[in-house]
């Protein structure tokens, strides 16, 4: 049955991401316009554990949308993974009135949440990180704005290496999710993608191409290598050993975490947080908002979490085709 919910809580989990604040600003706003109270969870479930728990309104998500990282701020927290810290985390959220939550992050965000629903705190999650690798979902808040950061730095990357006639490897964030990788390869005109779904480990065949390029008149190399590889460092050295090209290694790290949401970003994470407000207004509970063959869905969260995601394989091969 559905549970009526008064008091609705929001956090952020995990990494953040650009677009997270829209999402927050969503849920206050659709709330609110829903009859129901919002408070605020800082740093996440290490936040809720130590009761940073403050008031929201209207006015505490204005002129948010536009910037990046989560004013709720986030962080991890090893207690709640125990049964012990999931209890606790339930009996504070009575505590303080709150029996719904809003929980923004990635997967292991989502199995807490899941655990709080479980404990009778209904509970919705947001997809959010950069990454783009929760299966059950098209989008992850993030993921454009990040995948645009990369590119812009790319580019940049691509004109001192012509200039200077390098091979350059640029690593990329994703962690074990090449998506960031293979969308800069594309859009980047990358002559290798490196990715963890992948890639076999065949050093030599990336040499050996790298070595056909320059035969047949090409001044530069861009190569785009995945964090779920990583070691760019030490492969640009065997390469440059190997090949005798100058080789550079550039790791794009945090910057990609960070900076404005696109508009896509903004637009698709302010849909979540008002559909995630309106899911707990309805009584529900242990959902995930997803985007997937162009609508807005939502999911049971375990069932979301049992799904599997790969590289979709024409992109892989499309990409083949162009790179070179």
């Amino acid at each position: 049955m559905a549970k009526a919910v008064k008091t609705i809580g929001v956090l952020t989990s995990g990494g953040d991401a650009p677009g997270m604040n829209a999402a927050i600003r969503a849920v206050v706003r659709m709330a609110i316009n829903k009859g129901l109270k919002v408070k605020g969870i800082m740093r996440g479930y290490a936040g809720l554990l130590d009761e940073e728990i403050i008031d929201m309104d209207t006015t505490s998500v204005s002129d948010i949308i536009n910037t990046g990282g989560t004013i709720l701020y986030t962080a991890r927290c090893k207690e709640f993974t125990t049964p012990e810290g999931q209890q606790k985390g339930a009996d504070i959220c009575r505590k303080h009135g709150i029996d719904g939550i809003v929980v923004i992050g990635g997967d292991g965000s989502f199995r807490g949440a899941g655990k709080l629903s479980s404990l009778g705190i209904n509970t919705i999650g947001l997809p959010g990180t950069i990454d783009l690798d929760i299966a059950c979902t098209d989008y992850t808040i993030g993921f454009d704005t990040a995948v645009n950061t990369a590119m812009e730095a790319i580019d940049k990357i691509r004109d001192t290496s012509t200039s200077h006639e390098r091979c350059s490897i640029i690593e990329v964030m994703g962690r074990n999710a090449g998506y960031i990788a293979l969308w800069c390869g594309i859009a980047n005109g990358a002559e290798d993608i490196l990715l963890p779904e992948r890639y076999d480990g065949d050093e030599q065949a990336l040499i050996n191409r790298i070595i056909e390029n320059r035969k047949r008149g090409k001044k530069h190399n861009i190569i785009i290598n995945a964090e779920g590889i990583g070691h760019s460092g030490s492969m640009a050295k065997r390469i440059e050993a190997a090949t005798g090209i100058e080789t550079r290694a550039t790791i794009l790290g945090y910057m990609q975490r960070g900076g404005m949401p696109t508009c896509k970003d903004r637009v698709y994470a302010s849909i979540m947080g008002a559909t995630a407000a309106k899911l707990l207004a309805e009584g529900k509970s242990n959902r995930l908002v997803a985007y997937r063959h162009g609508e807005f869905v939502d999911y049971d969260i375990q069932e979301a979490l049992n799904m599997t995601k790969d590289i979709p394989e024409d992109q892989y091969e499309i990409a083949k085709a162009l790179v070179r």
